[in-house]
């Protein structure tokens, strides 16, 4: 069924951010498991991480520009593994699994296939991201013509400056970045970048007119052909829970978990708060690059008495209070008490300013 309606729209756009968001831990926790991790495979993986984030984005501007407000302080945007991708048929799963080519071809391209040409617009049950967006994309258009859809586009709350994103190597800046989105241009820019940047068009390979970034799916098969390859890789478990580890790891995992709720949690300031967008922005990349990141692959240096290693479990996080930040602090404390080597991470949460 088209969209046809502004709050069956807002309803697709909502979707279209949980799906983006559902994909970033599996690329995540299969990059974290290779074991170079200055290789061009996990360059490439990191690359399209990089650009789901964006595209999450994206699609949170034209929700807000069409009058809809996002709630990352809610659960049901965080998503729990396994699952299937949201509204994708036939069903998807998506594990938090070890990297390898098996899982690139059979989830990871599988979630970029482009569509093909004269492909029809899906808005519900869709079999490529493409034609999800492009019926997304028509119900903006058609929504358009026939009401005053961008009435009031929340200009303040968008994650619209520029300097608030920038491309990550094999990256290229001019397959695109952020999009303030107030009118039906600025939206349609916005589903462009998305599916030039994710699936491409068809068999086109590149992401941007100088062709110097490949597409999502392109990247992929340039790892799962091996002219990027993989390496060799660590022995993590698929979907880990905190639960199974020691407790003296078991505290990292849980500090990994509550950085990756205060991710979302921050990002509720982000795109709602008027004058701490900067801010937020700047806590938000602490957060996954100085607190997430390090964590990780500490975690996957832990070798556990079954002969696997540890690893991010990517629950969600369960706060006691409502000073989150106090409670992150008084884990790295603990941590970094237990494995000196984290002391950097419990250094850097302290040095926060911004109350989650």
């Amino acid at each position: 069924m088209p969209i046809t309606t502004v709050e069956q729209l807002r309803d697709h756009l909502e979707l279209a951010i949980q799906v983006e968001l559902s994909t970033i831990p599996p690329y995540l926790y299969a990059m974290y498991s290779i074991e170079d991790q200055q290789s061009d495979a996990v360059l490439l993986i990191r690359s399209i991480v990089a650009e789901e984030m964006l595209h999450a984005a994206l699609c949170t501007n034209v929700l807000l520009a069409v009058g809809g407000t996002p709630d990352f302080a809610s659960e049901a945007y965080i998503p729990r593994y396994p699952l299937d991708l949201p509204h994708h048929i036939p069903p998807l799963r998506l594990d938090l699994a070890p990297a390898s080519e098996d899982l690139i071809r059979r989830v990871l391209m599988r979630i970029e296939q482009p569509e093909t040409h004269g492909a029809p617009d899906q808005p519900d049950q869709y079999e490529t991201l493409g034609q999800f967006y492009h019926a997304l994309e028509n119900g903006v258009k058609e929504l358009a013509a026939s009401t005053e859809l961008f009435t009031n586009p929340q200009r303040s709350a968008q994650m619209g400056d520029p300097d608030f994103y920038r491309p990550v190597a094999l990256d290229a800046e001019d397959s695109g970045g952020l999009v303030l989105v107030d009118d039906l241009d600025s939206a349609v820019e916005a589903f462009e970048i998305i599916v030039h940047q994710g699936e491409g068009l068809s068999d086109e390979r590149w992401a941007d007119p100088s062709h110097q970034e490949l597409t999502h799916y392109s990247k992929l098969v340039q790892i799962a052909d091996g002219d990027s390859p993989l390496g060799a890789v660590r022995p993590v478990r698929t979907n880990p829970t905190t639960a199974s580890f020691p407790e003296d790891i078991r505290i990292v995992a849980d500090l990994f978990n509550a950085a990756y709720r205060g991710m979302y949690l921050t990002m509720r300031r982000l795109f709602g708060d008027e004058g701490l967008q900067r801010k937020a922005v700047g806590v938000l990349y602490i957060l996954m690059v100085d607190i997430m990141s390090p964590l990780a692959h500490w975690l996957v240096q832990q070798t556990l008495d079954d002969g696997t290693v540890a690893s991010p479990t990517f629950e969600i996080y369960a706060f006691r209070g409502s000073d989150r930040l106090k409670e992150m602090e008084e884990m790295a404390q603990s941590a970094a008490e237990m494995h000196e080597e984290l002391s950097p991470v419990y250094e850097t949460i302290r040095a926060l300013e911004f109350i989650l």
